[in-house]
């Protein structure tokens, strides 16, 4: 099948599937799968033009609902992070889609600069695991969700395990700090930090065309040390949004930059989303019974690996 405005030909069958398998490993760790993506797209497919971004995030558009719905039932569903991290990433997808276009529209810069945004993702996640390792201790919250869980599958009388499983209970919101409790642990962040952060992650996001989800979730796991089993969903839920954002915006710009395809190749985008939106709900189903520890060490070895490559091999 042609796919005109990704000027690719491909099997139908392949972008779901592969956008499936993609997801169920990335979602358990707050992440859609567009950082992984889009590598698949620019150096197997050969989708190299500035449009692969906002097609990407026309995945994400299709793709996170059913894990953000999974989430919110559950519980774990931090809503003032995820309405900080959206008022913080918004307005920066609109600075980076201006960027990709005018300043990256050559694929192999464009690839550079897309491993170095892996590698530190990369890299802030191995430092906290090793600082994890030599303490030989995870945060508590993790551990005791993890056990819960544990005995859960190993009762004789199972009952429904979602309505045991802990939920976030707010303590206190404002523009100075968000305080919030899991599972009998208490967890302080700053608002104006969380703010600052998110915008200059929406900036990278709207650049590469992940919506900036995929590097706030390790952020919040590697520099604010959050529970992951919390801040998955409103990293899911922050991709969301500011890639609606992203897709209208590529799609107004298209107008302005005819020499260029910006427009999402929406065939394409709706294949993938329909193997994404698969995929994240079962990997948000299966979150909670994989060990914290295993989703980091995941999520780092395939970001650290796909980094290298591009910044050595574009």
């Amino acid at each position: 099948m042609f796919f005109e405005t990704a000027g690719i030909e491909v099997a139908p069958w392949i972008p779901p599937l592969v956008a499936f398998i993609i997801s169920i490993f990335t979602s358990v760790g707050g992440v859609s799968g567009a950082f992984l993506l889009l590598p698949f797209q620019v150096s197997v497919l050969g989708f190299t033009n500035p449009s692969v971004s906002s097609t990407n995030q026309l995945y994400n558009i299709i793709a996170i609902p059913g894990g953000v719905i999974r989430y919110i039932k559950e519980g774990r569903m931090v809503w003032p992070l995820t309405l900080i991290v959206i008022a913080g990433t918004l307005p920066g997808v609109f600075i980076g889609a201006i960027i990709r276009i005018e300043y990256l529209p050559d694929p192999t810069a464009f690839k550079i600069f897309a491993g170095f945004v892996l590698l530190y993702i990369g890299l802030r996640m191995l430092l906290d695991l090793i600082k994890t390792h030599n303490n030989g201790k995870l945060n508590g919250a993790e551990e005791k969700f993890r056990e819960l869980v544990k005995n859960w599958k190993n009762s004789e009388h199972h009952s429904t395990l979602q309505e045991e499983l802990p939920k976030v209970k707010l303590i206190k919101f404002n523009l100075k700090k968000l305080e919030y409790e899991f599972y009998g642990e208490s967890f302080t962040v700053s608002t104006p930090i969380i703010f600052f952060v998110s915008s200059i992650v929406g900036i990278v996001g709207g650049i590469y065309g992940i919506g900036g989800g995929a590097i706030m979730a390790p952020i919040f796991v590697a520099l604010f040390h959050l529970p992951v089993y919390t801040v998955a969903g409103a990293a899911l839920m922050g991709t969301f949004i500011t890639s609606i954002a992203g897709v209208l915006y590529y799609q107004i710009l298209s107008g302005f930059y005819p020499q260029f395809s910006v427009a999402p190749d929406w065939i394409l985008g709706i294949l993938f989303g329909i193997g994404g939106l698969a995929g994240i709900y079962t990997g948000a189903t299966l979150q909670k019974y994989i060990p914290a520890k295993i989703i980091k060490w995941i999520l780092m070895i395939i970001i650290t690996t796909l980094s290298i490559k591009y910044i050595f091999f574009p």
